[in-house]
């Protein structure tokens, strides 16, 4: 994971002084390669001692550790470009070179995901989701075709959802729900302008908001009661919306074995779903 992606991870979970040096760090990336330990400290205004032990919470061994990250992402950043296709996949690549990048960047992004989101939060989803009399799922584009699969995985739990991408939809039926059913937004960007409007409406009627949107600051995850992050890092040149998918169905994927394993009245639903799939298929 790059340096700064571990940074912006970590909003929230900093103490003031390691907040100054990361916001300082954010700010002015290409100056850290400059700056010795020391250095750093007096421009934050923190001890030295602060500084390295911020670079350790990042996983690094020290300081030099983790200034030669910050050189090497910048490098990245500033190395003329062969034509890209998708992340690191480039046009004139073997099937095998592709092959092991998009793998690799899978992995990468799984590994991430699931890094970003604690146990606590999952189960206080989980929560939400069980305890809901209704709830409304909804996205934009691909993030709407994983509000669609979510939402069929918890109808199999006997849980009463519905995915919808349409505004006016939304709202119409949001103007009937209260503080005990639930809003599900999935948004890789949080803010899609539908989604904000959505999610703002939600918060003006006191219905329960759960996000899952991408790890860096954005309004729907400002506006929601429970956020859930992924780590897929897809700003540079793509072909699709290929990891950011990925890392959403493995956040619903595990909130749907949550909810199963919890309960045995949803394990019964399950079994019931699956057995009349399987006897229409024997026709």
């Amino acid at each position: 994971m790059a340096v700064l992606q571990k940074i912006a991870l970590l909003q929230g979970k900093l103490r003031q002084a390691e907040q100054a040096i990361a916001d300082y760090v954010m700010a002015h990336s290409q100056q850290i390669r400059q700056l010795s330990s020391q250095e750093l400290a007096q421009a934050v205004g923190v001890s030295q001692a602060t500084v390295v032990r911020f670079t350790q919470k990042l996983g690094y061994k020290g300081y030099p550790d983790f200034k030669f990250a910050i050189s090497d992402h910048l490098h990245q950043q500033s190395t003329p470009n062969v034509q890209r296709l998708h992340g690191d996949i480039a046009l004139n690549d073997s099937f095998a070179e592709v092959a092991r990048k998009l793998l690799t960047g899978k992995i990468e992004v799984l590994t991430n995901t699931l890094s970003a989101n604690d146990q606590s939060s999952l189960e206080q989803a989980c929560q939400l989701l069980n305890t809901a009399r209704r709830i409304m799922l909804t996205g934009k584009g691909a993030s709407f075709l994983v509000a669609q699969d979510f939402c069929l995985k918890l109808r199999k739990l006997g849980l009463q959802a519905i995915a919808e991408s349409d505004n006016h939809i939304q709202l119409a039926d949001l103007a009937h729900y209260t503080g005990k059913d639930l809003l599900v937004v999935i948004s890789e960007s949080g803010e899609t302008n539908e989604m904000i409007v959505v999610s703002q409406y939600a918060r003006s009627r006191h219905i329960p908001l759960l996000s899952l949107t991408g790890f860096a600051p954005n309004t729907v995850a400002k506006l929601s009661d429970l956020n859930l992050k992924t780590v897929a890092n897809e700003n540079a040149a793509r072909l699709s919306s290929i990891l950011s998918r990925n890392a959403q169905e493995l956040v619903i994927d595990l909130l749907f074995i949550m909810l199963t394993q919890s309960s045995a009245k949803g394990r019964k639903m399950v079994e019931a779903s699956n057995q009349a799939v399987s006897e229409y298929r024997k026709r």
